[in-house]
């Protein structure tokens, strides 16, 4: 059945892949875009209804919500979730929007060290409070960090994580998640999803899976929080991004991004990519990219 769906953050990592997914099964896409761009003409042409807004801005929210049957909310690590979270919630609530995927994050609970992942612990509880039924979904780090990290001149992984493990997970996995749950909302109501890649790795085991996929050394190089910081900041990352890496960092080494489940494959569908097979899909990117 066609449905009316809402994808909040359009352009970005997951949502672009979620509009994607729904134009492709038929659905009527409505995107909010901070800004257009190649990324929003990319997704006019595919039959998404762009419109260009902001989620800090009620009004822009509202409008975007008419006649909306359910929406998928993500918001990037910067300041400004809870008056972003507030008015989804309002607009929902205003247009009888009857469901919200919400992409919150594994470190998201009450004690965070990091401001960003309480404040998404917090943002939680707000939309679990609305009329509308919510499911939060708590990924694990996306395997797009790794081409985020990679100092492709050296073939080094500079990061503090020590011997700490997860299960990398991509966002075209993510997506057929959430693609799923906006088009059969009920039987989400009121879940909090953890996602995890399918194999839970150290990055010494990453290093080696991108060494294979990539046909050059990849070295992981543990470091500690005062190298991370400057490199952080070297690359001109805002303060409330640094503080969040920095703080997740000692939450990695504590196992709180640990684990691995089958709730992509029994929610998404299909098996998760695993990290050898993402690197190779996306050797492009390893190529040109440097940190």
């Amino acid at each position: 059945m066609e449905r009316n769906l809402l994808v909040i953050g359009a352009t970005g990592k997951t949502g672009s892949r979620v509009a994607d997914l729904l134009l492709q099964r038929g659905h009527h896409v409505r995107a909010l875009v901070h800004r257009a761009d190649e990324r929003s003409e990319r997704l006019a042409a595919l039959g998404a209804d762009i419109v260009q807004g902001d989620v800090l801005d009620l009004d822009s929210v509202a409008r975007v919500a008419k006649g909306i049957d359910a929406l998928y909310f993500t918001y990037p690590i910067r300041t400004g979730l809870m008056d972003a979270t507030a008015n989804v919630a309002q607009a929902a609530e205003e247009n009888e929007v009857q469901a919200i995927v919400n992409m919150s994050q594994i470190s998201a609970r009450r004690e965070a060290a990091s401001n960003a992942a309480r404040q998404h612990w917090v943002a939680e509880r707000l939309l679990d409070r609305s009329p509308v039924a919510v499911t939060h979904l708590r990924p694990t780090f996306f395997t797009q960090w790794l081409i985020d990290n990679w100092a492709g001149a050296t073939g080094d992984l500079r990061l503090p994580f020590a011997d700490g493990r997860h299960a990398p997970i991509a966002e075209s996995d993510q997506a057929k998640v959430i693609a799923t749950i906006l088009e059969d909302p009920s039987p989400h109501a009121g879940k909090i999803y953890p996602l995890h890649g399918p194999e839970e790795l150290d990055h010494f085991e990453i290093a080696e899976k991108m060494s294979r996929a990539l046909g050059r050394d990849v070295t992981y190089v543990p470091v500690e929080l005062d190298e991370f910081s400057d490199i952080l900041h070297g690359r001109g990352a805002p303060e409330h991004l640094v503080q969040h890496l920095l703080a997740v960092a000692i939450d990695y080494r504590n196992a709180i991004f640990a684990g691995t489940n089958d709730l992509v494959k029994r929610i998404g569908g299909t098996d998760p990519v695993d990290v050898e097979t993402f690197v190779a899909l996306n050797r492009a990117s390893f190529d040109s990219h440097t940190a």
